[in-house]
């Protein structure tokens, strides 16, 4: 599933692709007709990005600020990828979402003979595969499959939405003593209050993993037992990895003299069995909430 980095991406990318146009909306599968024609021609006016969460603003009329926004939210979950195409004048990435072939989010840039074409020749391709919502504008489209959720919602329901999400490290109102407080008041491990959604949104499995071993923290150490101190210092870092991510789209949590090979990125990710990258233990993995967790039993101890 996409951590929150790349939903920030997705959000920059429509407000630097396709903002103030009016978009041909369409369900090419058929599935999302009906919220599609209730945005089909309308302005692209707002993006949003929440934890998981993209909201795409779309106004009918010229004045955005004087009507009630329609709003497009979708969440990618597993399966779900927005993927784009466009001319020689369309700068954007070519998928952000599933499938990745390899081990964690990588995109590729935009490729192919749609980049070369000049604005007035370019025809937008065939959608392709089963496409549950396609965005198509003046100089390219992006397509949208397999989301685990994509609707239209209004203002209120987005600030619902919203409201059940814990803060976000890359927003500007995210609150770092709102989650401070929210892991402190709960007996449960904090590798677990790390994918809870409802208490930091946007963290994934790797943010998790890497986060915890830079905080030297346990993942089944209880959050009542993280001093504020901690806990603050590892939102700020979160902050500063997942702005990174934003920037240059991979996920790279290694300190640059920790890396003692080209692909070492992470410290305990995906790395079961091989040696801490900082004092040679054997990386441990388990299981918690059904997703694998990894752990450095010298560095991180209970």
């Amino acid at each position: 599933m996409p951590e929150g980095h790349s939903i920030h991406r997705l959000a920059l990318a429509f407000d630097e692709l396709l903002h103030g146009q009016r978009l041909e909306v369409s369900s090419p599968q058929g599935r999302f007709a009906a919220g599609a024609a209730l945005l089909d021609g309308h302005r692209l006016v707002a993006t949003d990005a929440h934890g998981k969460h993209l909201f795409l603003g779309f106004a009918a009329g010229d004045d955005a600020a004087a009507e009630e926004l329609r709003w497009l939210r979708v969440h990618l979950g597993l399966a779900g990828s927005w993927t784009f195409a466009g001319d020689s004048t369309f700068h954007a990435p070519h998928a952000i979402g599933a499938p990745r072939r390899r081990v964690a989010e990588e995109e590729t840039p935009l490729s192919g003979e749609s980049t070369e074409v000049a604005p007035d020749d370019w025809q937008p391709p065939e959608p392709p595969g089963a496409v549950r919502v396609r965005l198509l504008g003046e100089h390219g489209v992006a397509d949208l499959t397999g989301p685990a959720a994509c609707e239209v919602v209004t203002p209120e329901e987005k600030a619902a939405v919203q409201a059940r999400l814990g803060p976000d490290p890359l927003r500007t109102d995210g609150d770092p003593e709102v989650f401070v407080a929210d892991v402190r008041r709960r007996a449960r491990p904090v590798g677990e209050l790390l994918m809870d959604q409802a208490v930091i949104a946007g963290v994934g499995n790797i943010y998790r993993a890497e986060a915890l071993y830079r905080a030297r923290l346990h993942p089944r150490r209880l959050g009542r037992t993280v001093s504020a101190a901690k806990l603050r210092g590892m939102w700020a870092d979160l902050a500063v990895l997942m702005a990174d991510g934003v920037a240059t789209g991979r996920i790279v949590t290694t300190e640059a003299e920790d890396r003692q090979e080209e692909d070492d990125r992470w410290y305990v990710y995906h790395r079961s069995g091989r040696p801490c990258l900082r004092c040679g233990t054997r990386v441990t993995e388990d299981v918690m909430g059904a997703r694998r967790v990894f752990w450095c039993p010298r560095e991180q101890r209970r």
